[in-house]
């Protein structure tokens, strides 16, 4: 099959072309003949037009324009655009990608967008007054309101190979953020946020949506990036929401994006993004409005005493309760509320250990750490650094790190960089040396500037280390392990000259080279050291 390779942005048009303007019946059948190998003579002509001839009944000559494409034609007596023209499209977009995906995204477009205007065309005068377009957003109306008007503006939007998650996050936040460029604060920061919300809804949507699809790895993949970068930029902007300013005049507008987190963080739905950290930082600002949180206390009491909740929404309200705890002071209350989880998930406590580093409130951080560590025994690595860091916070305000030094062998192997970081950070070298010792770590495998620092206090500890890798290396008795032993003894060698300690040397590569003659090989290293006659 012959590939003529166009570039990127001109195969992106050929194919928005054929989502919008092909029937689906010629996509299938122009499939099919790409697919039998009936496109041949592909030529690029003035860098904007596609020659082909496609196999039919009799050759028929393609002509495509990639620039105005109203101009493409073919020597069929088709009237629309044809089965030909989109199998010489499916034939120039095999050098991207493997054509029969790009079908399978086609079909479904084509079927949305046919449902639609059926649905359009039925429904009658009343219909198309709703799908008006909007105004854009104004600072009088409620936050949700935005919201229809960045539902319309994306309305019908769906992800594939050419549209990645990404690529929405970046176009949304372009098209919608500087619509609130000339209003005042603290709106204009309520207006930022929501723009970041109706990203991280539609994500969720995208999300949800495509669990089946054949694109789901690489949209759920996308979907988790740009979740973490969401929830970055939800940092950044919630400490620069000035919440009491809008409790006061703005008040309607808060409780309606209250209100919208809380449908969203406590659904208890399946998502790449943590809706309750939005939801609980916000809350947390609001502690000089009683009668609001109050209000959601007793509604979230109220939504805990249904007993046909599912497990996941039940926990999530939970969380959300014991929040509320955690803002009057009553920690201890919030752990015995939250002991009552289905299942405890770290990440949703390091919003405390964060707020307790902010304040620099030691005590209560490593009440926290305490009660988080045994679910870190399931936690994903990235979690457990995150613990990890906020207690060595923590020890270094502490008397003593007996107890920090216990976590972290609880917690072993996982714990194993964490650990030997801070022994060297504190001098313990002895430790360290026994560590890499019982986890048979080369001292070929560590880093340099480690076994310098190890070096400095004390060579000697370094000792056992080198004799520990040398007879594992032996024990494999090949060639390269032999001479992998070689450049370990010659290390071990200097250590015991930079000892005064050569006779003991001496008296132990004799007794070496005595314990193995019968290994041929590594006897020819030895010599090649000139340890041994």
């Amino acid at each position: 099959m012959l590939k003529l390779h166009i570039p990127k942005n001109r195969m992106n048009y050929l194919i928005d072309r054929m989502q919008h303007q092909f029937a689906l019946p010629m996509v299938e059948q122009g499939w099919e003949y790409h697919h039998k190998g009936r496109v041949t003579g592909l030529e690029l002509i003035h860098g904007v037009e596609i020659h082909a001839l496609v196999s039919d009944t009799k050759p028929c000559e393609v002509h495509l324009d990639m620039d105005q494409f109203e101009k493409s034609e073919c020597s069929c007596p088709e009237e629309e655009y044809c089965m030909h023209m989109a199998a010489v499209i499916f034939t120039l977009y095999a050098a991207f990608a493997r054509p029969e995906l790009l079908l399978q995204q086609l079909r479904q477009a084509i079927r949305v967008k046919s449902r639609q205007a059926q649905t359009r065309s039925s429904a009658g005068p009343k219909t198309e007054k709703k799908t008006e377009r909007l105004e854009p957003p104004r600072p009088e109306q409620l936050p949700s309101v935005w919201h229809r008007y960045f539902d319309q503006q994306f309305y019908g939007y769906s992800l594939s190979q050419q549209h990645s998650i990404e690529q929405f996050y970046n176009t949304a936040k372009e098209s919608l953020g500087s619509l609130a460029a000339g209003w005042n604060e603290p709106l204009r920061s309520l207006y930022g946020l929501h723009v970041l919300l109706f990203v991280m809804r539609k994500m969720e949507q995208f999300y949800s949506e495509t669990k089946t699809s054949y694109l789901s790895f690489y949209i759920e993949t996308g979907c988790k990036t740009v979740a973490k970068q969401c929830m970055e930029q939800l940092n950044v902007l919630l400490p620069e929401l000035d919440v009491p300013a809008l409790a006061k005049s703005c008040s309607n507008a808060l409780d309606d994006t209250l209100g919208m987190l809380g449908e969203a963080a406590l659904n208890g739905k399946d998502s790449p993004l943590d809706w309750l950290v939005a939801y609980r930082s916000i809350w947390w600002r609001l502690s000089d409005s009683p009668q609001r949180v109050q209000r959601e206390r007793k509604r979230l009491q109220l939504l805990l005493e249904k007993t046909s909740l599912l497990p996941r929404k039940r926990d999530a309200l939970l969380v959300a309760l014991a929040h509320f705890d955690v803002m009057d002071g009553n920690d201890d209350e919030a752990r015995v509320r939250l002991e009552h989880l289905s299942k405890r998930e770290a990440r949703d406590y390091f919003l405390y250990l964060h707020r307790c580093y902010e304040d620099q409130q030691w005590d209560r951080m490593l009440t926290w750490l305490r009660w988080m560590l045994p679910s870190m025994q399931r936690a994903q690595q990235e979690e457990l650094r995150t613990f990890c860091t906020y207690w060595m916070e923590a020890v270094n305000r502490q008397p003593e790190d007996t107890e920090w030094v216990d976590v972290m062998i609880a917690l072993l192997p996982r714990t194993y960089y964490f650990y030997t970081a801070y022994l060297l950070k504190a001098h313990r070298f002895k430790a360290w040396i026994d560590l890499q010792l019982a986890n048979r770590v080369s001292p070929l495998d560590l880093y340099t500037l480690d076994l310098k620092t190890v070096e400095e206090h004390d060579p000697s500890l370094l000792l056992p280390l080198y004799h520990q890798a040398v007879e594992r290396s032996i024990a494999e008795k090949n060639r390269s392990a032999y001479q992998m032993a070689v450049r370990l003894l010659k290390k071990l060698q200097a250590y015991y000259k930079k000892l005064g300690q050569t006779s003991i040397w001496e008296d132990y590569i004799y007794r070496l080279s005595a314990r193995y003659s019968r290994l041929r090989a590594l006897q020819e290293e030895l010599k090649k050291g000139k340890w041994i006659p």
